[in-house]
């Protein structure tokens, strides 16, 4: 908590460059944390959305190595139940957990340029 005296009543306050990637961070970390953060720190949404801008071009400084990678987990193959129509071979399905937490299932027939695309509306990192 910044306690403020009274000759620096309106005045802006300074936000370092690691004081701006902490509190952004914070507000990448759940769905939907954007105003809950920029009221919790007594910024307008607005600030906080240019301070996000600058942290994914990399104007704030990198963020932690290894911050773009997610985890790959591998599950067998569950058995077929009995009496469900078989999918054809060529309705192969992928699914995609993104780092917001959204999951998404695309045909594995799908071009690349149009998953980055969805990529680029669902995690816009």
């Amino acid at each position: 908590m910044e306690i403020f005296a009274a000759d620096e009543v309106g005045r802006r306050r300074h936000w370092s460059d690691e004081d701006k990637i902490r509190v952004v961070e914070e507000s990448l970390r759940g769905y939907r944390q954007g105003s809950a953060t920029a009221r919790r720190y007594g910024i307008s949404r607005s600030l906080l959305s240019i301070w996000r801008r600058e942290y994914r071009s990399g104007a704030l400084g990198a963020p932690e190595a290894g911050g773009g990678f997610v985890p790959l987990v591998m599950e067998s193959a569950l058995p077929k139940p009995e009496g469900r129509p078989l999918r054809e071979a060529n309705d192969v399905r992928i699914e995609i957990t993104l780092t917001n937490g959204r999951c998404m299932t695309i045909p594995a027939s799908l071009a690349p340029s149009h998953l980055a695309a969805l990529l680029a509306v669902l995690d816009p990192r």
